[in-house]
């Protein structure tokens, strides 16, 4: 539906270097990254606001990266929302049709059936100012989406919204993206928005995509240390991978374990807190081959979920029940085992 082949723009000192995506149609597209990414650039370029520098954009099979933005029937709807505070809801959402001079009759019902789908129809004739926070989102959703684009690029669409109202807007945004089925490129720093709505994820780092997947997957299995510590992996370490007796293993100077992998030479090492098991004894008789005494360090409880931070050379993080917490009697200070399964080592 919507490819980049070797995109680059240079942006002063900041260079959107050399991003290729394939973006199916119909896909929910979310592009996560730290601020000064590069994740606006990379939207306003594709959007038409620059000429990229070298590379080109596809959209159905068409080369479109020299054309002007409103020939390109893509729809950006802005963070700030960039309403019109002089004009009521009404003629903000009207606004698009009214320059591409659509017959009254149409645009009426256009925006009748768009206001309807964003449920802001009984705002409709007021101003800007009068309006809340998610209600503004919602009009610069509606006058996007009324124009019928063949691509939907949301620039942070949920930021400085309260909590509540960004799992509510994230809820009509999927059900709108379902009813739609509209090719969407997201961006945003946030994890539980990208998890909420993404089919594929890209991350994207000092204007590169480092790596792109379904969300399970980049967040379970990192590609590197970037990407690691930026989706917040708890248990993240760097070592050498050694053979020892025709055994895999990974090494440093605090830690030595088992792990599966291809890898050679010096790697990090990954280990899910929710994959590590607690326990007052070794369980040498088990599947899960790795077992590392430890000292509980921290417990913090939240919610009926409990942290326990513990030291085996350097410091894990395991995710447990406030219910095993109990059956376990665990306190700080004490001695444990740390047993967790080879496979649940992810090498990178």
């Amino acid at each position: 539906m919507i490819k980049t082949l070797n995109l680059s723009k240079r942006f002063g000192g900041f260079l959107l270097d050399d991003i290729n995506l394939n973006i199916d149609k119909g896909e929910y597209f979310v592009i996560l990254g730290p601020s000064g990414a590069g994740k606006t650039c990379f939207l306003e370029t594709i959007a038409g606001i620059y000429e990229p520098d070298k590379g080109e954009i596809w959209l159905n099979g068409k080369e479109i990266s020299k054309l002007p933005p409103e020939t390109r029937n893509i729809g950006l709807v802005f963070q700030d929302s960039a309403l019109f505070p002089h004009l009521k809801v009404i003629d903000n959402v009207k606004y698009g049709l009214k320059i591409k001079k659509f017959k009254p009759k149409e645009i009426k019902e256009k925006v009748d059936n768009v206001l309807e789908l964003l449920h802001i129809s009984q705002i409709k004739n007021a101003y800007p100012k009068s309006i809340s926070g998610g209600e503004k989102k919602r009009v610069a959703l509606a006058r996007t989406l009324v124009l019928e684009p063949k691509i939907l690029l949301l620039d942070e669409p949920l930021s400085a919204i309260h909590p509540n109202l960004k799992r509510k807007l994230q809820e009509e945004i999927r059900s709108i993206h379902q009813e739609l089925n509209i090719t969407t490129i997201h961006v945003t720093h946030d994890f539980n928005t990208a998890v909420s709505l993404a089919d594929k994820i890209g991350i994207m780092n000092q204007g590169r995509i480092v790596q792109i997947g379904v969300p399970e997957k980049v967040f379970q299995q990192p590609n590197s240390e970037f990407v690691a510590q930026f989706v917040g992996c708890e248990n993240l370490f760097k070592g050498n991978l050694i053979e020892d007796n025709g055994v895999k293993k990974f090494k440093n100077e605090r830690l030595s374990f088992q792990v599966t992998t291809s890898h050679k030479g010096q790697a990090y090492v990954s280990i899910r807190p929710e994959d590590i098991i607690i326990s007052k004894n070794p369980l040498v008789s088990t599947s899960a081959r790795n077992c590392l005494l430890g000292k509980i360090a921290k417990i913090i409880e939240k919610g009926p979920i409990v942290k326990v931070v513990v030291d085996a050379g350097e410091d894990f993080m395991v995710l447990i029940t406030k219910e095993s917490l109990k059956d376990l009697e665990l306190k700080i200070g004490e001695i444990i085992y740390l047993v967790f399964k080879v496979v649940a080592v992810h090498v990178f």
